[in-house]
């Protein structure tokens, strides 16, 4: 057999890390990036604030799995095969040392995404992969037991493998070519995003935050817990970033006009925050409401929830009767907002949808419909929640794919 032609579709993550692994597997393989755009590894370059969220510390498959609202089971034996922990190796190996942050978020300790991104086009340049810029694939048709490529630029190129890494953008070529060879595409819609609320309770308070809350979605089981920030536009953070992962298709249904539910104080239930609450009262009379939150409220926030609840911040304790503590305990414990929208989540565009899961097999990323074309990264019906879980879902998916075309898939 003679040199293997391999071509990657999409310099994103899991294109680059398909393509690096591939050459490096495969040293006589001629191994070539198509990239549609002149900026490969843009979403590297903006992940975390520019600061790039690699992956996140959670090394046990079986949890891990646990942080994809769709995909999680099929990765679990791919994690098995390239985890996190081999994520981490694999940069430290190339000079990148990653560090932990409290909440498992895993950045590089240079907290630059730029030594993320030059580390991959370093490794890919030592492998002796190609990568051409401005040129995506237009279509592609069978060539014997590989492809025919045809690209935007009106050049063809001949293949004997090909990888779609083309990202979740529901206008790619990544998805027409799977349809060309009968896959079928889950339609895609918005992951990860922040949700529109215009409300006086909100209104100039951004910046504002509470290290847990919980969210909830009225009418549904959709609920997460975790930070909670008030921006311009309404409310973000973990709480609400998860929140919309895992809702991603019936948010996107309902137009993303709903009622969010807002616990405030989730350390306390219904019972022990009215007990708190009376408790205050009844310790603190003379004090001014305003100027002291018994639940560890901003002062901010608190203030809005009293007039909410018909109190002014200047009265007393003292003065608060039954029907206004029960108002104020509904507001902390039980806050409804209408919904009206929702903003991507900084750049970090992420879609739910792509390749249907079950035509694929995950053991090496492969069609099941045609052989010799793999799929990694966003064109495939996986998403992670916000964390590093996404990358790691491309790295994971990249190292299999570029193993397998090389012609030494993972054990």
């Amino acid at each position: 057999m003679g040199q293997r032609r391999i071509i990657v579709a999409g310099g994103g993550a899991a294109g680059f890390f398909a393509a690096i692994a591939c050459a490096g597997a495969d040293p006589g393989s001629v191994v070539t990036i198509y990239e549609a755009t002149a900026h490969p590894l843009a979403k590297v370059r903006v992940s975390g604030g520019g600061r790039c969220n690699v992956t996140h510390a959670c090394f046990e498959p079986r949890e891990l799995v646990k942080r994809y609202p769709r995909g999680g089971r099929e990765l679990l034996g791919a994690f098995h095969r390239w985890s996190p922990r081999d994520t981490v190796a694999w940069f430290e190996q190339r000079g990148v040392a990653l560090k932990s942050e409290a909440d498992g978020r895993m950045f590089p300790v240079t907290d630059d995404s730029r030594t993320i991104v030059d580390c991959l086009m370093q490794a890919a340049e030592q492998a002796g992969v190609r990568l051409v810029l401005r040129t995506g694939l237009k279509s592609v048709e069978n060539n014997g037991a590989g492809f025919q490529v045809a690209l935007t630029t009106g050049e063809t190129a001949a293949c004997d493998g090909l990888l779609l890494a083309t990202g979740g953008n529901a206008s790619n070529a990544g998805f027409a070519i799977a349809r060309h060879f009968g896959h079928t595409i889950e339609p895609p819609v918005p992951s990860l995003f922040t949700f529109h609320v215009d409300d006086p309770r909100l209104q100039g308070l951004s910046g504002v935050s509470v290290e847990a809350a919980v969210t909830a979605v009225r009418g549904t089981a959709l609920q997460e817990r975790g930070p909670l920030l008030v921006t311009h536009w309404g409310l973000s953070g973990p709480a609400i970033l998860k929140l919309s992962a895992w809702g991603a298709r019936a948010l996107h249904g309902c137009g993303y006009r709903f009622t969010l539910v807002v616990d405030w104080a989730p350390g306390f239930n219904p019972e022990t925050l009215r007990a708190a609450l009376e408790r205050a009262r009844a310790e603190h009379p003379k004090k001014q409401l305003g100027t002291w939150c018994p639940l560890g409220l901003p002062l901010r926030l608190w203030e809005r929830l009293l007039v909410a609840a018909g109190l002014r911040p200047e009265a007393q304790w003292a003065t608060v009767g039954g029907a206004a503590l029960r108002a104020l305990a509904a507001q902390v414990g039980a806050g409804e907002f209408a919904v009206t929208g929702k903003s991507m989540f900084k750049e970090e565009f992420v879609t739910c949808g792509g390749v249907r899961l079950g035509e694929i097999d995950f053991k090496t990323m492969a069609s099941r419909l045609r052989p010799g074309l793999h799929f990694a990264g966003e064109v495939i019906d996986v998403d992670g929640i916000t964390g590093g879980f996404n990358f790691q879902a491309a790295w994971t998916g990249g190292w299999l794919a570029g193993r397998a075309m090389a012609g030494k898939p993972a054990p």
